[in-house]
């Protein structure tokens, strides 16, 4: 059975759209609503839930209309669904209506286990459109490169890197904050114009003061940290962001190869392979072994360990701009 990006969703008897990513798979669905409607703008679209199905509803609604309209049948939580649906859903793959689209929403677990795979067997005539969580840096980041590819619009890969780096926690906010910036420049989206929109975001400030450390600026980390922290800002991300950025500089450390090549073997984009590269120059192996163990230490103190945890991330701010040297 064909399995299928988000992004690649098309139209089939049974439409299986699996995955974690709640995001991706509304958009997903969307997009098969929106490629129906403009083949055919009398679709008729009905809605189901499997969690509370009805006897029969399946069927009825899939029965052939007074006029013939193409329909569209869209059941979510597939994975908590009744035993009523499980067994008519698997007795309506074996023979589907004609011109009805099945979609089928399933968010993950071993409920309906059965049903997906009948469906994976490839009975029903099916398609699954995989929907699973960008959890990578450079997932998401391909993900915002879409997003402006997709619009026509320029930016800059350094304006890339600070809006993924925003949101980070948030596909939904990150598509947003994609799509706002689209609408509201003429030119080119630049860092510039990403930190007037979105610098005061937690996860920004929190990098900002990890570039800033790591670049030996040890004044400027500490007044970025100090202001980012008078704002609201919690410890805990700052650190994260550290952590980010020291392991992935560990684990590139004395690695030779080009961007490429490394990116791939190595779970990242290109251009953090390339950042990674800069910021180890002047680092030594024992330098990052003390970063990564005050890491450890900071975030304990930070998630409630230490007394002062604004101390512990100040002090792991000046090991860092000392490239590990106590």
């Amino acid at each position: 059975m064909p399995q299928l990006s988000w992004h690649q969703v098309r139209p089939a008897p049974i439409v299986l759209v699996s995955g974690t990513e709640v995001f991706l798979a509304e958009r997903a669905i969307r997009q098969l609503r929106d490629f129906l409607k403009l083949e055919d703008p009398s679709l008729e679209i009905s809605d189901v839930q499997a969690d509370s199905y009805a006897p029969g509803e399946l069927l009825t609604m899939a029965s052939p209309s007074l006029f013939g309209e193409p329909r569209l049948i869209r059941v979510s939580s597939v994975e908590k669904c009744s035993d009523t649906f499980l067994i008519e859903a698997l007795a309506y793959l074996e023979n589907p209506a004609e011109d009805t689209y099945v979609v089928l929403r399933h968010g993950g677990g071993v409920r309906g286990k059965k049903l997906l795979d009948t469906i994976r067997s490839g009975v029903g005539g099916a398609v699954e459109v995989v929907c699973a969580e960008l959890k990578k840096d450079s997932d998401r980041h391909e993900f915002a490169s879409a997003e402006f590819k997709a619009a026509g619009k320029r930016v800059t890969p350094s304006a890339l890197r600070s809006l993924v780096a925003a949101f980070s926690g948030d596909l939904a906010e990150l598509s947003a904050a994609c799509q706002q910036l689209i609408a509201d420049s003429a030119t080119e989206v630049t860092e510039t114009t990403v930190d007037r929109y979105y610098g005061g975001r937690v996860e920004a400030n929190a990098f900002k003061v990890a570039d800033s450390a790591i670049a030996g600026r040890h004044g400027e980390a500490l007044v970025i940290l100090r202001h980012a922290l008078s704002s609201g800002a919690d410890p805990v991300p700052v650190v994260a962001a550290f952590a980010m950025k020291i392991r992935t500089m560990a684990k590139l450390y004395g690695v030779r190869g080009g961007s490429g090549q490394l990116a791939s073997q190595f779970g990242l984009a290109p251009w953090q392979v390339e950042r990674a590269q800069r910021d180890l120059s002047g680092w030594s192996d024992e330098g990052l072994a003390r970063c990564m163990v005050m890491l450890a230490e900071t975030d304990a103190a930070v998630k409630g360990a230490g007394r002062d945890p604004v101390f512990a991330l100040e002090r792991l701010v000046g090991v860092i701009a000392r490239k590990g040297e106590l």
